[in-house]
């Protein structure tokens, strides 16, 4: 089954700690996945950053709420439990427990009227979505990212040939590769020929080289365009090498690399936006956001 949604998770929550015990995270999580049937495919998805499993993190959410409200405290580090408050509402036998059942408590209204404005709209899109405020934040963040890779790669096509090279060769040092940019810059300049656009030493010894060739195109790249490359490595006798192109590769292409004794790195024009943002090559950060959360260590008391 889908996952819940984190307010679909506080009745079920609330009642697995009606018994008045101490209660860890990880045993609630154990408990409510056994609940709602989760497979351990639905227990292993991750939040679009890849820091938390998205059912876990739903399952805090759901008990932070709870606990602004008063039904649940935490008596110790590491461990909660249900309230006095917490039992009567069990026993009133409510058929859901959401942010509207939560608001008739006054420390959760307190508790959020400094910022009331957001949380009314964040109220909204947390019952329409059923994504907790860190999921959605974070589908924004791959929104974003998304619209701004489809700029790049637009703005690419639009550029010479030329320059395309240079920015691909940029991209690799940018990554780690040995070798200076001005090396680099020279390496593309003298070695336009035999199917080699670009030259990078894999380390700063220059111990070994990575061949680069890089294609502005629109259409797919297929597996006869690799085997020429593949032939220009062995002609340079090279054993590395990396094929960069706007667009795609075909099924042909990618099958081909797998099966021969060069290795023959493939990114295509997606892969290509998603590194160029990642290590700030021809983009520019605008705004960021640090998302912090308590750290109980620091109040722990020897």
């Amino acid at each position: 089954m889908a996952i819940p949604a984190f307010q679909d998770l506080m009745l079920p929550l609330l009642t697995f700690v009606s018994d008045s015990k101490e209660h860890t995270p990880r045993e609630t999580v154990e408990a409510l996945a056994e609940e709602f049937s989760l497979s351990e495919a639905d227990r292993q998805e991750m939040l679009p950053s890849g820091r938390q499993a998205t059912f876990d993190n739903r399952v805090a959410w759901a008990k932070a709420h709870m606990k602004m409200a008063g039904l649940l405290s935490s008596p110790k580090r590491g461990v909660f439990r249900i309230t006095d408050r917490g039992k009567d509402v069990v026993n009133q036998a409510p058929l859901r427990i959401d942010i509207k059942f939560l608001k008739q408590f006054p420390e959760y209204e307190e508790s959020r009227s400094k910022k009331k404005e957001v949380d009314d709209l964040s109220d909204e899109l947390e019952e329409k979505t059923g994504r907790t405020p860190e999921e959605s934040m974070e589908v924004a963040h791959r929104r974003i990212k998304n619209d701004l890779e489809n700029e790049i790669l637009l703005t690419i096509k639009n550029c010479s040939p030329r320059f395309f090279e240079q920015l691909v060769v940029e991209l690799i040092v940018k990554m780690g590769y040995g070798g200076s940019r001005q090396d680099a810059g020279r390496a593309v300049g003298k070695s336009a020929d035999g199917g080699i656009d670009g030259i990078i030493k894999e380390d700063k010894l220059g111990l070994d080289n990575v061949y680069i060739q890089a294609k502005r195109w629109e259409n797919s790249v297929s597996r006869p365009e690799i085997q020429k490359f593949a032939g220009a490595l062995q002609g340079h006798r090279a054993r590395k090498g990396i094929f960069i192109t706007t667009s795609s590769f075909t099924k042909g292409a990618r099958e081909y690399v797998s099966g021969i004794e060069s290795k023959i790195v493939l990114i295509d024009g997606d892969d290509l936006a998603e590194l160029m943002i990642d290590f700030d090559v021809g983009v520019s950060t605008v705004a960021s956001y640090n998302v912090k959360k308590i750290d109980m260590d620091y109040f722990t008391e020897e």
